[in-house]
């Protein structure tokens, strides 16, 4: 097996530099620096195919620094502008190509896609995941996770071989019965927005790194890679992590084996 998943962007929803900061992560992000981080989403290329896990508003961004001009297959993990902001401009492009785009969701959240983007079925096949789906010969399963005052999102297990992943970008707090699929990973790709953060719990929606690592504690996989990170997080510092868990880079290229 030789896929490869490419970090597009491993930031929050404002990404990094957020417009209105001035603090020192934002103006190394601003520089060109490591911390620059656009909105999360992953791509899994392999000799099977590729799909793309989100699109949020920086997809042509990320289409324009891997050298692509069409994506197929996206498999969507919640409906926040985050996370859909690029499917119109998808959509507009596979007009553009003749070609239709396959959309993957669970189906209360391609209810709300279409509700946002009533014209997108025009481009773009929906496809409900509510029971499985295999997509590049990834069997996929989703999970309903909590995502704190933002409600909820969906994560995803998937597996291919002998090698299990899961992609769970944002959620916090996750009771029992959640954690369930986060067991026997060879990888987990986790959100974490802040390393500490102090607001009261009601008003958060992501893990922060220390919330993190005490889940990794409980689900133990055997890799973790943070994503979803705010201008609190400076790839620069050295926060002390275990040797298996370690922040994600935008452009990052990691082998699933």
């Amino acid at each position: 097996m030789n896929d490869v998943m490419t970090f597009w962007g491993t930031g929050d929803a404002m990404g990094v530099p957020r417009v209105y900061c001035e603090c020192e992560v934002c103006q190394e992000a601003r520089s060109g620096g490591v911390n620059r981080r656009f909105r999360s989403a992953v791509f899994i290329d392999g000799e099977e195919g590729g799909f793309l896990i989100d699109c949020g508003p920086d997809w042509q961004a990320g289409m324009e620094r891997e050298g692509l001009r069409f994506v197929e297959q996206i498999l969507i993990t919640h409906a926040h502008f985050d996370h859909i902001g690029g499917l119109p401009e998808w959509a507009d492009a596979c007009r553009w190509l003749g070609q239709r785009g396959q959309l993957y969701a669970p189906q209360e959240v391609l209810d709300i896609i279409v509700r946002q983007y009533p014209w997108l079925p025009g481009q773009l096949d929906f496809h409900a995941v509510d029971e499985g789906v295999t997509l590049a010969d990834w069997k996929i399963q989703a999970w309903k996770v909590f995502h704190g005052k933002n409600g909820y999102s969906y994560a995803y297990r998937l597996e291919k071989e002998d090698y299990i992943w899961a992609y769970c970008s944002d959620a916090i707090g996750l009771p029992a019965e959640q954690k369930i699929p986060l067991e026997g990973l060879d990888l987990l790709i986790l959100g974490t927005s802040f390393y500490k953060e102090y607001a009261e719990f009601s008003t958060r929606s992501v893990y922060d790194v220390t919330e993190a690592l005490e889940l990794l504690q409980e689900v133990k996989p055997k890799e973790t890679i943070f994503t979803h990170m705010s201008h609190d997080i400076d790839l620069n510092r050295d926060y002390g992590l275990p040797a298996n868990a370690r922040f994600a880079k935008t452009g990052q290229r990691i082998f699933l084996k």
